[in-house]
């Protein structure tokens, strides 16, 4: 296949998938929009609607499910894409409890914990452990949803196409408005203003972004974007949120839609950027996903 035929094929397949999210998104966001809450069972469609719609486009337009990146690539992405949020997340939160401009209640934690598996207590190490191991399960499984799409097939089609540049910047795009109608109709976002949070949160998307891409490219493995979505969502959700009391302006900077993640996550986004050069065929041109068997 030549270079011009893979492109006109890279691009009916963003094409399709495109128009497809958005239709099975629409079903799921309909009922949520209409009670203007997150309910579980429709949140969890949404969160699926993403991988339905890239297992969709590869079988229907290629016959296969080959090019997503199922193979598991080098251990060291994987514990990077694990550990990234977590220290993130020491950084953000740990400034923010020193500082004193939020409040650290490691009882929020191990309270909800001992309640949920019906224990009289958890130390919070022991709180700690459970939430990075057996909290992990359910935190991938929902990441699994999303990353099929996102970074399964998107971020691969789109660097077929583009430089690495573009593609971060284009699969942010099309993530950040994939979350937009939960953000400003749905009560997904934190308790700073509304306005703020999603002025921040989109500058983290597009930030984090970045560092997907280069990871799902580099490694040429799904995996790290499962993992590193999973990872996020579980430590600063469930763990630093939890552990971290609001004095006022603490939510300004803490939770997804503050300014501290979306700065850390800029620094670590232009770092990777400047390492763009060490993807497949560089960042000149077209730079492709890592080769992969399956």
């Amino acid at each position: 296949m030549n270079l011009d035929t893979a492109a006109a094929e890279a691009k009916k397949k963003v094409y399709f998938y495109l128009v497809l999210v958005t239709g099975l998104s629409g079903l799921f966001y309909y009922p949520i929009l209409m009670a203007g809450a997150l309910e579980s069972i429709y949140v969890i469609g949404l969160m699926w609607c993403p991988a339905v719609a890239a297992l969709v486009t590869r079988l229907v337009l290629q016959r296969n499910l080959r090019g997503m990146g199922w193979g598991w690539g080098e251990t060291r992405y994987q514990l990077g894409s694990y550990f990234l949020p977590v220290a993130a997340g020491t950084i953000v939160y740990g400034s923010v409890w020193l500082s004193g401009l939020g409040g650290f209640a490691p009882e929020q934690l191990t309270s909800r914990l001992s309640g949920f598996l019906g224990q009289e207590s958890y130390s919070l190490p022991s709180a700690l452990f459970l939430a990075a191991t057996v909290g992990f399960a359910p935190a991938f499984l929902f990441a699994l949803g999303e990353e099929i799409g996102w970074r399964g097939l998107l971020v691969p089609e789109l660097a077929k196409l583009t430089s690495f540049t573009r593609t971060a910047v284009v699969s942010a795009a099309v993530w950040a408005v994939y979350h937009y109608p939960a953000l400003l109709l749905a009560g997904y976002h934190s308790a700073a203003p509304v306005w703020y949070g999603f002025v921040w949160f989109t500058v983290s998307i597009f930030a984090v972004s970045f560092v997907f891409a280069w990871l799902r490219l580099k490694s040429g493995s799904l995996w790290t974007g499962v993992i590193l979505h999973a990872s996020h969502n579980l430590f600063i959700q469930s763990v630093f949120d939890r552990l971290t009391v609001d004095r006022g302006v603490t939510q300004y900077i803490t939770t997804e839609f503050g300014a501290g993640l979306a700065i850390v996550y800029c620094l670590t986004a232009f770092y990777l950027w400047r390492c763009r050069t060490e993807l497949p065929h560089g960042a000149r041109g077209r730079p492709a996903p890592a080769v992969e068997s399956v």
